[in-house]
């Protein structure tokens, strides 16, 4: 069957039951946008390129399949380079479909040429310039394969104008053989066994968990190797909602804005078992100090996380799931009952804690989302204090309903990351939470759930300030407040009304509730502007290069 290069990629997509992609159109894709115009393929036209990109990496989130974007060649594909890159620190399976010039014209600097391989090279888990027709289809066979398996990263593809219309014979290949690319999914045996051994041994195990247990799938094993366990838990930020809140053995997030009991915890565990994650700089504070006293057994399916920052003693790779099936297999518990007892007094003795005087406190703004919502929308943040708030105070119970960048740490993310979710499920509350610095990165994304009536419900946690970066500020730069002040920002209620969303504000406590019952139950787009605390801090704190007991805030 021939078939041009733009109904090949359509095609392919039809082949791998993509049945949505986001993007922006341009020079460089007009004959693969005139294939999606006959197809009806459907496309949600953000009005940025890296509104596309986030927005995919929220559907990616949200559902666990990959996300598509589509963007032309030059501007359109360097436009996507922040976006790529959030996907590829916190391990999204995104697939990333740009234009091209024409390929007599690549290399020599021609209207809207941008080497974009090359500049995506270090953020994509692979990438290819097609250069040749008869390639395509065993290209995109071999890039969902890649995106999706193993450790799950972005894969780029880049479009020749010219290919687009040329024609060539077409067969979607049953799967892809890949030259050494060979992801190891069920663990050593050997190392299972030496690892299932120290922890019947351990006092005082605790589980560090990370994104590999989202990604994987392996949220009801790790709940009941805690539980037959008895080993308490500690989740990244990427990790949450991989045990639920409300589980007693639950001790919230380590590292910088951790809870003092997952801090402790960490500090004072005999074996430390780490479950997809990686030893983020966050997390482990001055590595020196890091779990001085434990045995630390580390299952991750990317070989090269593993004593990447910190030495473990009983390296496991392989899928996540695989191996908590396995260790549950041939599990038999430890004595952790006084091990228990004591962070459990921990929790209770020392929670998470503000003061609600005064200005409205932004906790309680998030407390207030979480129980109005009954714990079950989609929450994707923007970064800084609101993220670190959101981490604390909204009580996740299930997995994949953060969404938040966490590597790369990505202001302007969480909103059309919010709009790829509410695609992905668009019955469900999805509610983006943001600071009034981030959200204007992408604010221009409102006509985008005005124009497909997309109902998130954006709250916007507003302290006119650049609020973590004023927070170093405050703390570590002698209160030198240096171009954080956000003087100058808009009336949030006028710019959503303006874009014809609805536009809600609360300025005190009393206020908060109803704003938020009103907006959950409109059945269209609406933006909360919460006038919060201007010098509230996120507690506790540790400063950078210390260990995660010597916590700001934590002892009170």
């Amino acid at each position: 069957m021939k078939l041009t290069g733009a109904e090949m990629v359509l095609a392919c997509l039809e082949a791998e039951n993509v049945d949505v992609v986001f993007g922006f159109p341009g020079g460089a894709v007009l004959t693969l946008y005139d294939e999606i115009y006959k197809k009806g393929l459907r496309h949600i036209l953000s009005r940025h390129e890296q509104g596309a990109v986030h927005a995919a990496d929220g559907y990616a989130r949200a559902s666990g399949r990959p996300g598509v974007v589509f963007a032309t060649s030059g501007p359109g594909a360097t436009n996507l380079v922040t976006g790529i890159a959030t996907a590829y620190m916190d391990s999204i399976p995104l697939i990333i479909i740009t234009g091209q010039v024409a390929r007599p014209f690549i290399g020599t600097d021609a209207f809207q040429e941008a080497d974009i391989t090359g500049i995506t090279l270090p953020i994509t888990k692979h990438n290819y310039l097609v250069k040749r027709i008869e390639e395509l289809p065993h290209i995109f066979k071999e890039a969902f394969t890649i995106a999706t398996t193993g450790r799950q990263g972005p894969v780029l593809i880049d479009l020749p104008k010219d290919l687009q219309a040329e024609e060539g014979e077409f067969h979607y290949p049953s799967r892809a053989e890949i030259y050494g690319y060979r992801p190891t999914y069920e663990g050593h045996q050997g190392q299972i066994a030496k690892a299932l051994a120290r922890l019947r041994k351990a006092k005082k195990p605790l589980i560090y968990a990370g994104g590999g247990v989202v990604s994987s799938g392996a949220h009801l094993e790790l709940l009941e190797l805690s539980q037959n366990g008895a080993i308490p838990v500690t989740t990244t930020l990427t990790g949450m909602g991989s045990i639920p809140y409300d589980y007693e053995l639950f001790l919230g997030m380590p590292g910088m804005h951790g809870t003092y009991a997952a801090n402790h915890a960490i500090n004072e565990s005999d074996l430390l078992l780490t479950i997809g994650a990686r030893f983020d700089d966050r997390v482990t504070g001055k590595i020196e100090h890091f779990a001085p006293d434990a045995c630390i057994i580390h299952i991750d399916i990317d070989p090269a996380e593993i004593g990447k920052n910190i030495a473990v003693h009983i390296p496991i790779v392989g899928d996540v799931r695989m191996v908590l099936r396995e260790m549950l297999r041939r599990f038999k518990k430890g004595e952790t009952e006084k091990w228990c007892a004591k962070v459990k007094a921990w929790k209770a003795e020392r929670p998470l804690r503000y003061k609600q005087e005064g200005h409205l406190k932004p906790q309680f703004v998030i407390e207030e989302l979480n129980r109005l919502s009954g714990g079950e929308a989609i929450v994707a943040t923007d970064v800084g204090q609101h993220q670190m708030w959101t981490a604390q105070y909204f009580q996740f119970n299930k997995p994949r309903t953060l969404l938040s960048s966490g590597g790369l740490g990505t202001m302007g993310y969480g909103f059309p990351a919010a709009i790829g979710a509410q695609v992905a499920f668009p019955d469900r509350l999805v509610v983006c939470i943001a600071g009034d610095g981030s959200f204007q990165m992408n604010s221009q994304e409102l006509a985008t759930v005005v124009h497909y009536q997309l109902p998130v419900k954006v709250a916007i946690i507003n302290n006119q300030y650049l609020g973590m970066v004023r927070q170093w500020q405050k703390m570590f730069y002698e209160g030198r407040y240096s171009h954080t002040s956000m003087d100058g920002s808009p009336d949030f209620v006028r710019l959503a009304e303006a874009y014809g969303a609805r536009g809600l504000r609360a300025t005190a406590i009393e206020e908060v509730g109803p704003v938020i019952e009103e907006a959950f139950q409109s059945p269209g787009p609406v933006l909360m502007d919460f006038h919060v605390d201007p010098e509230e801090n996120v507690l506790p704190m540790v400063a950078p290069n210390t260990s995660i007991v010597d916590m700001i805030g934590g002892e009170e």
